[in-house]
């Protein structure tokens, strides 16, 4: 018996060209088997009356088992990864909607929270891959302002997200694609080109559409939430969030793949968890929520934000970056939506202008980031 060994490259095709033979009744069904197509070298498959056993499949005599190494994966399901961001755009919304609810807790505190559901989920995943708490020692000042970075646009996307309107502070957010070109091309010395700046210029215009600040806009300041003095602080609350992002997107794209993903995430929660509890304690801001529901509106919010991330994740797994830039765009119609629907306020129309500009500039960021990629890899093809 001649054992098919997995891993070491296509199997050679039969030589008739022809499939083999599945009896009737088994080739259908969701238990059914399939013919394995990778006859052990040196013995011709057209004709073969020898039962083989396939080492990928426990076992299983050949032609029965299951599809050998070496073979075409089966396809994924076409838009699954899309539906992935869709998901994780409701997820984080949500959370968001969950945030403007909660009464009396600070967004320090609320973030502290997010960070300890962080770390309850990825330390399992970091004693599993054996990737150890620190890192490479060349990496660890990278993943140190990774994680302080990171924990800080969280702190100052939830302050945002409590002091002005819901789709407003997510507009803002999504100049992020905008600011890392530009950060990448003073860092990383990638390409900035006509088109970088024309696309930084309508994020600008949008952000100054939904900030409206009175030196260009008159005294009057229709549609915001509060005083116009928490919206502005939420707008510069929402621009260093998303600064801090793009720092922190760039960080990562310089540490490569040279760092486990948990990892990654592991610094961003303990360094978060670290200086939330330390400006808790500097603001004296630290305190239970009063009301049951704000108790689990906290935990919805940890749940929802990992479960954001993690369906984010999967679907830049098995889909390009490009169309996954272009669909979390989503974002500002559920925000939208959930604003009308749950917080009864009306966006205003220099909303709406400013969220067009946001949107249209950074999904014009990622398809040029996405065309730019494809030509590459078909130059690598050629």
């Amino acid at each position: 018996m001649v054992l098919c060994q997995g891993g070491e490259g296509a199997a050679a095709p039969a030589a008739s060209g022809q499939e083999p033979e599945v009896p009737p009744g088994r080739e259908d069904g969701p238990g059914a088997v399939q013919p394995c197509l990778c006859p052990a070298p040196g013995v011709e498959a057209a004709g073969a009356e020898e039962r083989r056993a396939c080492g990928c499949c426990s076992g299983m005599s050949w032609p029965f088992c299951c599809e050998a190494p070496g073979t075409k994966e089966k396809a994924a399901c076409p838009g699954l990864g899309l539906f992935y961001t869709i998901l994780s755009a409701f997820l984080f919304s949500v959370a968001s909607l969950f945030l403007k609810k909660i009464e009396d807790v600070h967004s320090v505190e609320v973030s502290a929270f997010r960070c300890v559901f962080q770390m309850a989920f990825v330390l399992p995943g970091l004693i599993y891959y054996k990737t150890g708490f620190l890192g490479p020692k060349g990496k660890r000042i990278f993943l140190f302002f990774r994680g302080f970075l990171g924990s800080t646009a969280m702190v100052l996307l939830y302050y945002a997200y409590q002091v002005m309107p819901l789709a407003d502070a997510t507009v803002i957010t999504f100049t992020s694609p905008v600011f890392t070109s530009l950060l990448a091309w003073i860092f990383l010395k990638e390409k900035y080109s006509l088109w970088d700046l024309l696309f930084t210029l309508f994020a600008v215009t949008g952000v100054i559409l939904i900030a409206r600040p009175p030196f260009l806009f008159g005294s009057r300041v229709t549609g915001i939430e509060g005083s116009y003095s928490d919206h502005l602080k939420g707008t510069v609350a929402a621009i260093a969030s998303t600064l801090s992002a793009a720092s922190t997107i760039v960080i990562l794209r310089k540490v490569g793949k040279s760092v486990h993903y948990f990892l990654s995430i592991w610094y961003y929660a303990v360094i978060g968890l670290i200086g939330c509890v330390i400006a808790l304690f500097v603001l004296n801001e630290w305190r239970l929520p009063h009301c049951g529901r704000d108790r689990v509106f906290l935990i919805l919010i940890g749940l929802l934000g990992l479960g954001g991330q993690i369906f984010l994740t999967k679907a830049l797994q098995i889909e390009k970056a490009g169309p996954v830039s272009i669909m979390k765009t989503m974002d500002v119609v559920f925000a939208f939506i959930l604003q009308v629907l749950f917080l009864n306020h009306l966006p205003t129309w220099w909303t709406v202008g400013g969220a067009l500009c946001v949107v249209a500039s950074s999904s014009g960021t990622a398809i040029r980031k996405w065309r730019h990629s494809v030509k590459k890899a078909k130059q690598r093809e050629i």
